[in-house]
């Protein structure tokens, strides 16, 4: 017996849609799964990699923190079409979980927009959903024109 499946619906298209893929993402495994630009809302997808991995064969923080990065940004970037490109000031992250190779998910939200700096959160989830580790950041707000 078949068991007929709903497609799974497709994600609404950002202003990420129309960049060239930088080479950090593509090293991270970067890829964009659910996005509300207007609730400045973004899920991207990661990939950890055995070569990410430290001596007690977890990944590196710097990895994670890397990946948070990568969240927050493309959030302020879709929420603004586009207009706005992060440099970031400060983040502090908060690991809370060891992390394996594999899979892992990055939730970016906006805070806060200013004119020339903004605050951004993120969390990072392994395969299996568990809260792996946890950014918040304030960032310049420069226009896409400019920085690109």
């Amino acid at each position: 017996m078949t068991v007929a499946t709903a497609p799974a619906p497709a994600r609404a298209s950002t202003a990420l849609d129309r960049l060239p893929m930088p080479p950090c993402a593509k090293l991270l495994g970067w890829h964009v799964l659910d996005a509300r630009p207007a609730d400045g809302w973004i899920r991207i997808g990661f990939e950890g990699r055995p070569e990410f991995l430290n001596p007690a064969g977890f990944i590196q923080g710097g990895f994670l923190a890397a990946m948070l990065d990568d969240t927050m940004g493309p959030a302020v970037f879709s929420h603004t079409d586009g207009a706005l490109y992060t440099a970031t000031i400060g983040m502090s992250v908060t690991y809370l979980k060891p992390a394996v190779a594999g899979p892992l998910f990055g939730e970016g939200q906006v805070v806060q927009l200013g004119k020339t700096v903004g605050f951004v959160e993120a969390t990072l989830m392994d395969g299996a959903g568990a809260l792996v580790a946890r950014a918040t950041a304030s960032v310049r707000l420069v226009p896409s024109a400019k920085a690109l």
